[in-house]
């Protein structure tokens, strides 16, 4: 996808949420575990009762490695579920991978190729041999890992270098030279909001991924306030937990198309 084609659905939805699709069988409605794949039906369920409010969708493969073959072949169903019926969203494997180069093009082949996906996360821990080789695939995007949302996100990523730099801040100076704005995005954390202004002294114009809103902590204007881009929105908003396990019972669709209406509600304000 495309940069204006992923701008395009924001502006005419107003919106710049990322439905994460964490799915766990341990959580999903027991009604659901009736059938013969529960993940997916749980998964389109969502889709259906949430598309109307977001631009994304984030599986997170963690979800459908844990349950080998058939989790894998639940996730290709979603992504073939999503292209044919809402081709126009913008999908992202939560992968995090990052390894080798010649590793990291099968990984690439994979996720671009053969699964379909728009954007996979990746780690930036082995530089630019292992980030390159997902970067020059038409219409895709590799997502970095720069500013994490999780307590220990700062054993690292906060320390000082010896140039001056926290180790963040090195991540996107040097890997915003590796791919232009049209096919690099970053991951940010909603809860690390207080940094969005410094971020964008570094990387003005690219597209960041904040999860972390909702049952994290972190707060949507906060974001919309400190982190769209010099030009466009420049932001995709994640929730998981708080849309997709609203509600336990028969009504979860119903529940998770509320519960995204309005975070959409507060997106459409900055927007």
């Amino acid at each position: 996808m495309k940069r204006s084609e992923l701008e395009a659905q924001i502006q005419a939805k107003k919106s710049v949420l990322c439905v994460g699709l964490d799915t766990d069988l341990e959580k999903i409605p027991a009604h659901l575990l009736e059938l013969e794949d529960p993940i997916f039906e749980f998964n389109k369920a969502i889709i259906d009762a949430t598309h109307f409010y977001a631009v994304a969708y984030k599986p997170n493969l963690a979800f459908y490695e844990a349950e080998g073959l058939k989790g894998w072949q639940s996730l290709e169903k979603t992504l073939n579920y999503l292209n044919q019926n809402y081709p126009e969203l913008f999908t992202i494997a939560d992968a995090k991978r990052g390894d080798i180069g010649n590793t990291s093009a099968r990984y690439a082949k994979a996720f671009f190729e053969e699964i379909n996906f728009d954007s996979i996360t990746v780690a930036p821990y082995m530089g630019s041999d292992s980030v390159k080789p997902f970067l020059g695939y038409a219409g895709k995007w590799v997502i970095l890992l720069a500013l994490t949302s999780n307590p220990g996100g700062g054993d690292f990523q906060l320390k000082s270098l010896m140039e001056g730099n926290q180790l963040y801040q090195e991540v996107l100076r040097q890997s915003s030279q590796w791919g232009s704005d049209e096919e690099l995005m970053y991951v940010v954390g909603a809860t690390k909001a207080e940094y969005l202004k410094e971020i964008r002294k570094w990387v003005p114009n690219h597209y960041l991924l904040v999860p972390g809103v909702g049952a994290q902590g972190g707060t949507v204007s906060e974001v919309m306030e400190h982190g769209k881009a010099v030009s466009g929105a420049g932001l995709l908003i994640n929730s998981s937990r708080g849309i997709i396990y609203a509600s336990q019972a028969e009504d979860f669709a119903q529940a998770a198309g509320r519960e995204a209406a309005k975070l959409q509600a507060e997106m459409a304000a900055y927007l």
